[in-house]
């Protein structure tokens, strides 16, 4: 199998396990992953159902002019934040994009999810910040994900939802099922009082260890 044929693969795998996953509901949201070598990337199709889709119907797009390849399918509308994201930082693989419940709750409130559990702290190693709401059209929501980001491969979208990224599309998908993950367990301990901020120094002590010491590494 091609490159181009194992992302589709993995990409198409990644977008069937979202609403798996209860991070999207009906045609919402979407997955990307990008092959480097050829500067291509391959998208979700617009108001596809996640049921019906095959790898051969991801929308192939090149990276640098954004046009589409060798399809009449029409990519996701998300396709210029995903585009933005990939050219202005190499190292990611993988984005996607969800209306995740509880952490779109958080969106809707102008509000990061706060640093206030050890499993915050090994994902994303800080709070998960909140851009401010922008409109879908032209560079504007992608210009602002780069300006409020941090180290974390997540963020929220004010009033919209939730964009993480990461090595490869299965590194963004993780970071995705993490992101509603902590946001629930988040709204939850504020139903009981106010949860506590980890310190800064104790959460890179819990982000280092998770990133080199947790699971099986290769020697």
């Amino acid at each position: 199998m091609s490159d181009l044929g194992a992302l589709r693969e993995a990409v198409c795998a990644v977008n069937r396990g979202l609403p798996a996953a209860g991070l999207v509901t009906m045609h919402s949201g979407n997955a990307s992953g990008i092959d480097r070598a050829s500067g291509r990337l391959v998208i979700k199709p617009s108001g596809i159902d996640y049921a019906t889709l095959t790898p051969d119907m991801l929308v192939e797009v090149d990276l640098d002019s954004g046009d589409v390849i060798n399809t009449k399918l029409r990519p996701s509308v998300d396709l210029p934040h995903h585009l933005y994201i990939y050219r202005r930082d190499p190292s990611v693989g993988g984005v996607i994009h969800t209306h995740s419940n509880y952490a779109t709750a958080f969106a809707a409130c102008h509000e990061p999810i706060p640093l206030v559990l050890t499993a915050i702290a090994d994902e994303f190693g800080g709070e998960i910040p909140c851009c401010p709401f922008a409109e879908c059209d032209g560079d504007e929501l992608g210009r602002l994900i780069f300006a409020h980001r941090s180290a974390a491969p997540a963020i929220l979208l004010a009033n919209h939802g939730v964009f993480t990224w990461g090595q490869d599309v299965h590194a963004a998908f993780k970071a995705a099922v993490m992101t509603e993950d902590v946001a629930k367990t988040v709204f939850l301990a504020r139903q009981l009082g106010e949860p506590r901020v980890i310190p800064m120094a104790s959460a890179k002590k819990y982000y280092e260890r998770y990133h080199t010491r947790y699971g099986q590494k290769a020697a």
